[in-house]
């Protein structure tokens, strides 16, 4: 009787953990998508301004998917790459790619560029903190230091979230050498120092 009462109570307290483990996961699932949505979205709940109404004085207007939209070019490395609008397979393989949701370089907030890690960012790792980089597009020409290097896990959102200023956040597969998907990401995140438009 005794036996039975302790699998019944040990099956139920399994179950429980299994509630709570899921309760907790969906709740951190839930926040991580709130932190990725667009800046737009927040201003709008924000202001009651409908997105479309924000424009940029930087750029009047918004690239298509696929187009380019300017170089990255790190000075520590001797490269200028292109910058494609969009982070899908057929911009990564052109070049790097820009976040679609996040602003655009030289704006006020957070610029998003991807790349892979096995073609354009092959020598990324080489690129630390108080390394310059520089945006040249359209609206003008953008000089960013790098003021941190984090190493994150490939689900971490938080690489795409706003920021309180012009920031440049340049990230790639990691580790470099890693045969199949890579777990983790580099990450490259820096501030605005001048602009010549």
């Amino acid at each position: 009787m005794n036996r039975k009462r302790l699998v019944r109570f040990f099956g139920a307290s399994l179950i429980a953990a299994g509630i709570a483990v899921a309760a907790v996961s969906g709740l951190k699932w839930k926040n991580g998508l709130e932190a990725v949505k667009p800046l737009s979205v927040e201003i709008e709940r924000q202001t009651g301004a409908a997105p479309m109404q924000i424009q940029s004085s930087l750029y009047p207007k918004q690239p298509k998917i696929g187009e380019q939209i300017g170089e990255l070019i790190i000075p520590k490395l001797n490269m200028s790459l292109a910058i494609y609008h969009g982070t899908d397979e057929n911009e990564l393989e052109k070049g790097v790619g820009h976040y679609a949701g996040s602003v655009l370089p030289g704006e006020a907030d957070n610029c998003v560029l991807s790349g892979h890690r096995d073609t354009v960012f092959r020598r990324l790792g080489e690129v630390g903190q108080g390394d310059i980089l520089i945006v040249r597009t359209s609206a003008g020409t953008f000089t960013y230091k790098v003021r941190k290097v984090r190493i994150v896990d490939a689900d971490d959102r938080t690489v795409i979230v706003p920021k309180p200023k012009a920031t440049l956040t340049v990230s790639t597969c990691y580790p470099f050498r890693y045969v199949g998907p890579a777990p983790q990401r580099y990450v490259l995140v820096a501030n605005l120092i001048n602009d010549r438009s």
